[in-house]
């Protein structure tokens, strides 16, 4: 069975698949100081809710945004899969054209998630990824990266507000009551800024990359955030939560197919 770890800068996805579907996902807060043995002892408990133990996982692959994480994702897959893990940026091949200047500069993420949406979408792409960065990367229709765009992530945004600003308090990101723009007190015109703050965001930047790329483009978003915005803007074609871990396992079959 396959471990798939999907790492970001805020969480972390542990997703086990059998070769014919996902059995299990879990997420956990990043920290880039956890130990392999910790991992272990928390993914063996988790394992053993679902029926199943860290005996019946022989493969890994590893997707991370947190270079100091790696040392201890990989020394899990050896210590206890006793496999050699597949990471993203290092040792697995994607099968796509990274058609940027500095190519090893791509983040494993942006990567993963060109691969996940070509396997499921035809055409060239933008995908939208809504996270800690709120990132855009453009998909050939041959599947190859193109670059794109990166913007500080929602929650950021609002947190960066209340820091810097004394009077101004941490509050959730939220969907404004009743589409309202204008805000009637503090709380909810803070609320109303980041969140239409983001949509005008999006969709102007969706704009400009279809101007600038000069051919027809369908617009995929993703990310831990992304069905906040689910039907306040038409500009997106799908919310896809599931392209990561897709973009995951293609480029695992991938590399298994390759010769060696």
């Amino acid at each position: 069975m396959l471990l798939a770890i999907e790492q970001g800068n805020t969480n972390t996805l542990f997703a086990v698949h059998d070769g014919a579907r996902w059995l299990a996902q879990w997420r956990s807060a990043t920290q880039s100081t956890r130990t392999a043995d910790e991992y272990a002892v928390w993914l063996s408990q988790l394992l053993a809710m679902a029926g199943l133990k860290l005996g019946d996982l022989d493969a890994c692959i590893i997707s991370t945004v947190v270079p100091q994480s790696l040392f201890n994702l990989r020394n899990l897959s050896r210590r206890y899969l006793h496999a050699e893990p597949l990471v993203i940026g290092e040792n697995a091949e994607l099968g796509v054209a990274i058609r940027i200047d500095k190519p090893s500069e791509a983040g494993a993420d942006r990567l993963v998630n060109a691969v996940g949406a070509h396997v499921a979408y035809p055409g060239s792409l933008i995908v939208i990824d809504s996270g800690t960065a709120t990132t855009f990367d453009v998909v050939g229709e041959d599947g190859g990266f193109e670059g794109g765009v990166i913007a500080p992530g929602i929650n950021l945004s609002m947190e960066a507000l209340h820091q810097a600003a004394a009077r101004l308090p941490r509050v959730a990101i939220r969907r404004p009551d009743r589409n309202r723009v204008i805000g009637a007190d503090t709380v909810s015109a803070m609320q109303s800024g980041v969140f239409w703050g983001y949509i005008a965001l999006i969709e102007g930047l969706i704009d400009r990359i279809r101007a600038e790329y000069a051919r027809p483009m369908t617009v995929i978003a993703t990310g831990g955030v992304a069905s906040l915005f689910e039907g306040a803007t038409s500009k997106i074609d799908h919310f896809d939560s599931d392209l990561t871990i897709r973009g995951m396992l293609e480029i695992w079959r991938r590399n298994q197919k390759a010769p060696q």
